[in-house]
Parts: C-alpha cells; structure tokens; sequence
C-alpha cells in the first residue's frame, strides 16, 4: 500500500496570519516530501477560510520550490468552474514546472456556497453534468487539434500550449461516490478517490464494493487505482485520543454548516455554531469519530490501515485538515511517517 497526504490551510480566527498558515502548510508538505509518502493533494475552494485554495496550481507550482521526488497532485479541484481549455493549459503548464509530477484529482465540487459565486443557479447535477463534459476534452486537447461541441462549450481545433510533460498527461483521478460516478471513471480508465466522510468503516466497504464492481462491469479497463482518504490521529493515551477526536469532531460540524448554506458568513468565516448545536449533531460527535476515522493508539491505527490494505485500496491518505494546532499535526505526521508506514510494503 502506498500513503499521501491531504491537506489545505484553515484559518480558525481573523488573528491568524495567512503567511504563518502557508508556512505550516509548507512544513507539512516538506515532511511528506521527505518521507516514502508517494502524493501530497491539495484542493480548491473560494471565498472561505475554512478551506483556504483558490487555486491548486499556483499552490503546487510553489511547491516545486519546497519538494524534490513526492507526486503533487490537486485534491480535488472543481472541474465546473473551469472552462476546458483553460483547464489543460493550467494543468500542463504545472506539469512541466514540476517536472512531471502533477496529478490531477477532479471533482464537481461540494458546497452550494460556492455554487452561488461562481455559477449562480447551479446546483450539484448541473456541476456534475458539466464535469462529465469537460473531462473528457483533456486528454484530447493534449493531444492536439480538437474541436468541441458541446452543451456548456464550443471551441473550434485547438490545441493545449504548453503540452504536458508526461507522455499522456497526467494521470486523472475522478473523486466519486456512486455507481454513476465510478462507472464515468473506470470507462475512460481514469483512477478512483473515494472518502468515507464522517462515516465509518461499513461506508468504506460500500465505496470499494462499488469500486469492485465496476471494474468487474468493465475488465477490459486495466489502468484503474483506487484511493481512500479519511482523517487520522495518533495518541499516546486516552486524553490525547480525545484531543484528535475533539479538533476532527469541529472540522465536520464545520463541513456540515457550510454544506448546508444557510449560516451568515462574514469576511469569509462562518457564524460560529452554538454549543447546543455542536451536541445536537450526534454524527459529529468526539465519540463518532473515535469510533469510525482512523483515530486511536498506534496500534489501532496500524490496524485499521491493514483493514484497508486487506480491502484491496491501492493508497490511503491522510486527511490532516482538523483544528489542532500546527505541532500537533507536526507530531502526528512525523509518528505516521516513522512507525506506521514501516509496517506496510510500498
């Protein structure tokens, strides 16, 4: 099994410098570079500090600067939002910067909130309808000379300049959930990211079930990875568990206020939730997610990952983005790196 690590900054108060936040973000990318990690991914979302990337290429051309050898890859960027040949251009301008090491993870996008900003009026078939659209044009504006006619675009023969690095471009990983979604990867011999969510492990065999399964439906499809990412932390004792569960615990609650678009957002930071709030989303509780993330001694770690092994993933990754502190997360990383990956091959 092979490991990477998911991240982006998040800014929990207006006193938060966003150069210290990208400096953090630096050292854990650093950490990942120089470990036998095999990707970091990083994603794209507007106008909200609780996801701060509004464009993952510029985050990862700068990267290059701070990387030598791990993959660098966009996790995940909202195909709806851009236009195709911008798209390929941007990508394969990142993928010669970064030698070829660019991967590129695409998604139609979560958050009604940044529907409304960018594309009012669309809502979640809509965007998924657009990226099955775009995708495609990709690897054909890679290649040269291809004309489009669309529902959402129409651009005479074209070409994408700068053409990428690798041979044929670089690899695409579609983010999905449901039979339909897999199904649009699998066919077009595109790689699987898949995540639980706040959910636990009955919700990760339902995702690589389908994942299975749809290869089965296509064999003639070969090329195909999956990968599955949830959060993760590792304590010494019971009080430390709790802290990782406590900060995994108010990143969800956040995920679901802004998932569900109806709090006031103020210079790009959610109205806070009350405490009864907080209780009231028993799914979101520190108890939930000790029970179904990858929170708990080394060894409950260590174990949960060969569950995932054993299910026949290709990679898991990390997903740091939690509110503990930048040390903590330091201190996670470095006890991940040193004392769980050593127990699997790559």
């Amino acid at each position: 099994m092979k490991f990477s690590l998911f991240v982006h900054m998040i800014r929990d108060n207006p006193e938060q410098s966003y150069t210290k936040l990208y400096e953090d973000f630096i050292e854990l990318c650093q950490m990942a570079d120089q470990s036998e990690m095999r990707a970091i991914w990083t994603g794209e979302h507007h106008a909200m500090n609780y996801a701060i990337a509004p464009n993952p290429f510029i985050t990862i051309a700068d990267l290059c600067r701070y990387t030598k050898k791990i993959k660098l890859g966009t996790g995940t960027l909202i195909v709806p939002f851009w236009h195709p040949l911008k798209l390929a251009g941007e990508a394969a301008m990142t993928d010669v910067l970064s030698n070829g090491r660019l991967e590129l993870g695409l998604a139609r996008g979560a958050y009604l909130y940044e529907y409304d900003r960018i594309i009012p009026g669309m809502d979640a078939m809509e965007a998924g309808m657009r990226m099955r659209e775009i995708v495609p044009t990709l690897e054909k504006l890679w290649q040269g000379d291809y004309s489009h006619q669309g529902k959402y675009f129409q651009f005479p023969s074209s070409t994408s300049i700068p053409k990428p690095l690798q041979k044929n471009g670089p690899p695409i990983w579609i983010a999905a959930r449901d039979p339909n979604s897999h199904e649009f990867a699998v066919t077009n011999n595109w790689h699987v990211q898949v995540t639980p969510l706040w959910k636990g492990l009955d919700e990760i065999i339902r995702l690589k079930n389908i994942f299975d399964d749809t290869c089965k439906k296509f064999p003639k499809n070969t090329n195909r990875l999956s990968m599955m990412l949830n959060h993760c932390y590792i304590g010494n004792n019971e009080t430390e568990i709790e802290k990782g569960a406590i900060a995994v615990s108010k990143f969800y609650n956040n995920f679901g206020a802004w998932f569900k678009n109806s709090r006031k957002v103020v210079q790009g930071t959610l109205d806070p939730l009350t405490q009864e709030e907080i209780d009231n989303n028993e799914m979101y509780s520190p108890k939930e997610m000790r029970k179904n993330q990858n929170i708990g001694t080394l060894q409950e770690v260590i174990d949960n990952v060969k569950r995932y092994e054993d299910l026949g993933f290709d990679e898991y990754s990390i997903w740091i983005d939690s509110h503990l502190s930048i040390e903590d997360k330091k201190d996670f990383l470095d006890k991940f790196i040193t004392d769980v990956m050593p127990k699997f091959s790559s």
